[in-house]
């Protein structure tokens, strides 16, 4: 399997005002409605024990990951972004799913691609397109209102932000910056296009499809950084999608991953899409926080 290193020129100035060779980066992992929640929540407990992940020097945020990297790279205020996770469910929430005949052809696609990554995602996209033209997806102007509204009217922001899909028609992987021409909403959209679930997301004449058909992380994009924090709902590699510990295994980086823990797991429960278990996924990622404050800190602020 290919991997991919993207380098960010950028000036590191700390808050004392000199220079810093240490170039910090920010992982953000997909997981669904809950994994919003649970990496807020995790976020929001680090930062109330004094590890602010905000500052990052490099965020990458691959499907969920996208939709809390673009919050907090935007000057979202982390408390708020917490409390927001714990409203009610509102009216028009639905929770949708990944049945199970979806869950088969993705079966079928890692069968008949013999662990070919590129082959495994084109299969995939085929799936993704049938399933938006046969209308089995919600519409795109739907899920980019939904989209929209999770981002709150945020911008790309100033500062490093990778947000990662997939070509649907090659399977190629693509990584969306502030400098690729494409709106923020637009590339969130791509990267949070669950095949089957959401429609692949329309940019010119591709259409872009869930970043985490190539890694549920996509770690290895902040290779070239010195400390890195990977917070990932779902690290688990299945076929030819990369885990996190194949990615990570192997940096000259210090790491810290932080996955859901027992508690965390029954929080989330079997459905990720499902917008009833958002709160309890947010109150679990915050408490889990505390316990694993020391370890990233030691890599964060070591």
């Amino acid at each position: 399997m290919a991997y991919v290193t993207l380098r960010v020129e950028t000036d590191i100035v700390r808050q004392d005002g000199l220079m810093s060779s240490q170039r910090t980066a920010l992982v953000l992992g997909g997981g669904g409605i809950t994994g919003i929640a649970w990496e807020i929540g995790v976020v929001a407990g680090l930062a109330e024990a004094g590890i602010d992940l905000s500052t990052a020097d490099l965020v990458v945020g691959t499907s969920a990951g996208s939709v809390v990297g673009a919050l907090l790279t935007t000057g979202a205020d982390v408390e708020s972004l917490h409390a927001r996770q714990l409203e009610p469910v509102g009216p028009n929430e639905r929770a949708s799913r990944l049945g199970r005949g979806t869950l088969a052809r993705y079966g079928l696609a890692m069968l008949l691609a013999r662990r070919d990554d590129v082959a495994f995602r084109r299969r995939i996209g085929q799936l993704a397109r049938t399933a938006a033209d046969t209308g089995r997806t919600p519409s795109e102007e739907e899920r980019r209102a939904a989209i929209e509204s999770r981002l709150a009217g945020a911008q790309w922001p100033d500062r490093p932000l990778v947000v990662t899909a997939i070509d649907t028609a090659d399977g190629e992987f693509t990584t969306f910056t502030r400098k690729s021409g494409v709106d923020l909403v637009t590339a969130v959209g791509a990267s949070c296009a669950v095949p089957g679930v959401y429609p692949p997301v329309t940019v010119g004449d591709k259409r872009y499809m869930d970043g985490g058909m190539r890694s549920t992380a996509n770690a290895d994009l902040a290779a070239a950084y010195d400390r890195i924090v990977v917070i990932a709902p779902l690290p688990r590699g299945t076929g030819p999608m990369a885990s996190v510990d194949a990615q990570v295994t192997g940096l000259v980086s210090r790491v810290a991953v932080v996955s859901p823990d027992a508690a965390s797991r029954a929080a989330i429960g079997k459905n990720v899409l499902d917008p009833a278990a958002r709160a309890p996924s947010a109150r679990a990622g915050r408490a889990q926080a505390a316990s694993v404050a020391a370890r990233v800190a030691d890599v964060w602020q070591g």
